[in-house]
């Protein structure tokens, strides 16, 4: 079970976590642009990848409790746990409430025809702030400190 649950945990995190990094990052080109579509596209991908992570987490809830020589691999009250799933909370709240609703907005203001040029660096900046925290999480994922 150890091993399914391992593979899983990767497998949720590479194609959830991977998708919903790389929209986040690359939102910001279909505002400087000014493509309405591509807009649209990253903030529907942001919003089910965002959900889709979820999965990465119960899979890690059920990793963590697996035994390894009679031993539990982590608990909660790790460092490396509480602070990474704490991080995931404020990745998905950057995305939820601010990168989604920017897009939405800078997609409807583009229908109008009007300029999006000042919400070219919001998105930009949390998008690469969301890429900051889910390279920390992985970084707390392989060197698990504290334990």
């Amino acid at each position: 079970m150890l091993k399914l649950l391992l593979a899983l945990h990767l497998l949720f995190a590479i194609f959830a976590v991977g998708p919903l990094v790389h929209a986040a990052t690359t939102a910001g080109r279909g505002v400087r642009k000014g493509d309405g579509s591509a807009t649209a596209g990253s903030a529907r991908m942001l919003r089910v990848y965002s959900y889709a992570s979820v999965l990465v987490i119960i899979a890690g809830m059920g990793l963590m409790s697996q035994k390894e020589d009679g031993k539990k691999l982590a608990e909660f009250g790790d460092t490396w746990i509480w602070l990474s799933v704490l991080l995931w909370i404020v990745a998905i709240g950057i995305v939820l409430i601010v990168v989604v609703p920017a897009l939405d907005k800078v997609t409807a203001a583009i229908e109008r025809e009007e300029s999006v040029v000042s919400k070219t660096a919001v998105v930009a900046a949390a998008g690469g702030v969301v890429a900051l925290i889910f390279t920390t999480i992985v970084v707390l994922m392989a060197y698990k400190p504290g334990s």
